[in-house]
């Protein structure tokens, strides 16, 4: 059997998966935007050790220009607008770590490793199976998307908000329309493709990949665990 290879994947799935339910938990329970932004940070630690350093630079670009939107929001002279802003923001606030880590999870899994390792957690295949398309799904959904914004700026029709508009009809016409059929397409696809490969099989799937647990991934499960504990416990900030 092959080791597993130096590569994005080099945490278990079950790993990643915990990591997700910490980020969840951690984002929602924040008494305050100081334990978000060590949050972030460990996101963004997390994902330079996937691989994924722009990934990480971006992210944190992002939100650093919404804390900066933040202040100066709490600038501005009270009111209606800075009231919307600052619900848009603790909404982001939100959202955006749990965003960021599920980023991560989709670019790094491969789904070969994802259902041997949701096999020896003795994870139900109602879970794992649903879990597996949309692993698939979103990928393929991104690169048909890609493919339409060229197709629409071979025809001189901007895939943009502006675009949206100026040219609302044809926006819609040429954009949303042929995603929607494009994700319908790729469900069955995807659908068909996993019976095929006998995803719903009873039998014990195998790898040609070592699937198991390591030291880095109970440290990085420690880490995470261990800044949900001090923030739930350990007060504001």
């Amino acid at each position: 059997m092959k080791r597993r290879a130096r590569n994005e994947s080099r945490f278990d799935s079950r790993c990643k998966i915990i990591l997700l339910i910490l980020t969840v938990f951690t984002a929602t329970q924040a008494p305050s935007l100081s334990f978000l932004c060590g949050l972030m940070l460990l996101i963004a630690l997390f994902s330079l050790f996937c691989g994924k350093g722009k990934a990480a630079c971006v992210n944190l670009l992002v939100f650093t220009a919404l804390y900066a939107i933040r202040t100066l929001a709490l600038q501005m002279r009270p009111g209606g607008l800075q009231t919307m802003i600052l619900s848009w923001l603790s909404l982001m606030y939100q959202v955006y770590p749990c965003g960021f880590m599920a980023g991560i999870i989709l670019s790094t899994t491969k789904i070969n490793e994802f259902l041997t390792a949701m096999t020896k957690a003795h994870v139900s295949p109602q879970i794992t199976i649903p879990m597996a398309v949309m692993l698939r799904y979103l990928p393929t959904i991104r690169e048909d998307w890609h493919f339409i914004k060229d197709a629409m700026r071979m025809r001189s029709i901007s895939p943009t908000l502006w675009g949206f508009l100026t040219k609302p009809a044809l926006t819609v016409e040429c954009l949303y329309t042929p995603l929607l059929i494009s994700a319908s397409r790729a469900a069955d696809e995807l659908t068909i493709a996993a019976v095929t490969r006998g995803v719903e099989s009873p039998n014990r799937r195998s790898c040609l990949v070592q699937v198991h647990c390591t030291i880095r991934d109970y440290m990085a499960i420690l880490i995470f665990a261990t800044y949900f504990i001090a923030m739930k416990f350990g007060g504001t900030a």
